[in-house]
């Protein structure tokens, strides 16, 4: 019997190291929050349509829902992929626009420290 694979894990796969979409590394600010926690700051290091990668000094777990807010604009829900020394990456629920994407790419590209947020 072959195992049932669903949309969720088709996803998953996607995003890691054989990502469906192509990452950037930026030091962008932004914040981070997990259910039931407040917001805390952190800096994505790495953003790409399907997630991020960002600092993370409390311990989060795979498949935790989290929400990632950069500056101006809405927070984006994500789940947690991976967390190993203090380094968190998320796929996000529902890809990032490209327009969305490429604003912050024109924002951020050759930045070498992230704004105040």
């Amino acid at each position: 019997m072959s195992p049932q694979f669903t949309h969720h894990d088709d996803y998953e796969f996607a995003a890691q190291e054989d990502r469906c979409a192509p990452r950037t590394r930026f030091m962008i600010p932004a914040r981070l929050r997990v259910p039931g926690m407040r917001a805390f700051q952190t800096v994505v290091n790495d953003l790409s349509l399907s997630g991020f990668s960002a600092t993370a000094v409390t311990r989060m777990h795979p498949g935790q829902s989290c929400w990632l807010t950069l500056p101006d604009l809405e927070s984006q829900q994500a789940e947690v992929v991976w967390w190993e020394d203090r380094l968190v990456g998320c796929a996000f629920v529902n890809l990032l626009s490209t327009i969305v994407h490429d604003t912050i790419l024109e924002r951020y590209r050759g930045e070498r420290a992230p704004r105040d947020f």
